[in-house]
């Protein structure tokens, strides 16, 4: 679901936003054992055209919460979340990436922020419970327990690093293995132990289907080659789920694509949110036109 980048959170202030003139903000949200500083290259893409917010899920970077204010469910997540995203100016474009997708995916079909959203994008979200449904699909949900299971038995024995040895060789997919260095891993190890929290509350996700059949906001889902099978049968259920979903497949790609593979995506990002705002500009814009009722009236 990821990997620790650095500590760090940039956000823009309401204030400022405003004083720039900006109409909309986007949310990016990053994945497992990372922070905010994951969307620095988005970021920049972005900047002086829309006020951009990349806040440090619970237990990373800047927002350690302590481990006995952890969350256990994603509607805890989004609660925990929802105070520092207050102040984004709206409409609401998300961007998520693994596990930051799956939260990015509640808060626009289950939270008090989902009437907010204008676009979403999702880079291979983690909604394993999507997966229950067919019985080739289902073993790959069954994989991904079994990963769970494996990645919490060794926290809870205290092997912090036999864990972390686990999850990345699942998330590395086909790709070639990185070579992390000593302070990265160390890194990791410290925020371990909120893998567990995560694993609890994803696979606590019911009704994953029902919820992206009622998305109605436009939606670019972005998966990579070199990806487990397990995140890219994920996209594809979705992509077959939400109505009029937009698909980015880029086969060289693995599941870190939004650091690997930053300028070839973030671009595509841009315009999917550019797009989004467009269309809500014209749909409001058909709005001001008179019903043919309402002008035979005027006649």
């Amino acid at each position: 679901m990821g990997r620790l980048i650095r500590n760090d959170t940039m956000i823009t202030s309401a204030q400022a936003a405003t004083e720039s003139g900006f109409t909309s903000s986007v949310i990016a949200l990053h994945c497992s054992l990372s922070s905010g500083h994951q969307w620095s290259s988005l970021a920049q893409e972005l900047t002086g055209k829309h006020q951009v917010i990349t806040p440090d899920i619970s237990g990373y970077g800047n927002n350690d919460v302590g481990r006995f204010l952890l969350p256990t469910t994603m509607a805890e997540e989004v609660d925990l979340l929802s105070d520092r995203v207050g102040e984004a100016i709206e409409p609401i474009h998300l961007v998520g990436h693994s596990y930051g997708g799956a939260l990015a995916f509640k808060i626009a079909t289950d939270s008090p922020l989902a009437s907010r959203v204008r676009s979403l994008t999702l880079i291979e979200p983690v909604l394993p419970t999507i997966l229950m449904e067919s019985e080739p699909d289902r073993r790959l949900y069954e994989q991904f327990v079994g990963l769970a299971q494996a990645v919490c038995k060794d926290l809870w024995k205290g092997s912090s690093s036999e864990a972390i040895e686990k999850f990345l060789v699942f998330w590395q997919g086909s790709g070639p293995t990185e070579q992390l260095s000593s302070k990265a891993l160390v890194r990791m190890i410290e925020h371990a132990e909120k893998l567990a929290y995560e694993f609890w509350a994803i696979l606590g996700e019911r009704n994953v289907t029902v919820a992206a059949t009622a998305i109605r906001v436009p939606t670019l889902l972005v998966s990579g080659g070199l990806s487990p099978y397990f995140t890219q049968r994920v996209v594809g259920r979705l992509a077959s789920t939400i109505p009029g979903a937009e698909t980015k497949h880029l086969p060289a790609a693995g599941h870190m694509l939004p650091i690997t593979h930053a300028a070839m995506i973030n671009p595509d990002i841009a315009r999917h949110i550019a797009r989004a705002d467009e269309f809500a500009s014209l749909s409001l814009a058909l709005e001001e036109f008179p019903t043919q009722t309402q002008a035979s009236v005027k006649g």
